[in-house]
């Protein structure tokens, strides 16, 4: 049976995935990680939780979290960064300008990569240094 909480997918699999597939499993494991940090964090009511995890994890909040972590990334997570970024998704979201929504693309795209991975302590790396960044904490 397939663990799909803890994958660890071979680089011939990496082929097979698009950048925009990357990009959708890095979409969950991103809010995922914003819902889970506002939960321990408290941030937010339970009545209010959904609207706190929108906040981040809409495109223009993405495009400026990525600022915090682009110069640490390895020159592979750059590629694959890059790559998301020139993907070309059919829709951009009305709130979202092409450029913010190329950043969240391209951030999401390297969190589905990382996850794929299974390269944990780097996805929590990244999302701290992001969150740090947001809140001065």
């Amino acid at each position: 049976m397939v663990d799909y909480f803890a994958l660890n997918v071979s680089h011939e699999t990496f082929g097979t995935i698009s950048n925009l597939g990357l990009a959708h499993l890095g979409d969950a494991v991103f809010e995922l990680m914003v819902r889970s940090w506002l939960c321990l964090h408290g941030k937010a009511t339970a009545k209010g939780l959904h609207k706190a995890a929108v906040s981040y994890v809409a495109a223009p909040a993405q495009a400026k979290m990525t600022q915090a972590i682009l110069q640490v990334l390895t020159q592979e997570e750059q590629d694959v960064f890059r790559r998301g970024r020139n993907a070309s998704p059919h829709s951009i979201p009305q709130n979202a300008s092409r450029e913010e929504y190329a950043a969240a693309t391209a951030l999401e795209a390297l969190f589905g990569w990382l996850w794929l991975r299974g390269e944990r302590d780097r996805l929590n790396e990244l999302f701290a240094l992001m969150m740090e960044d947001r809140h001065g904490t």
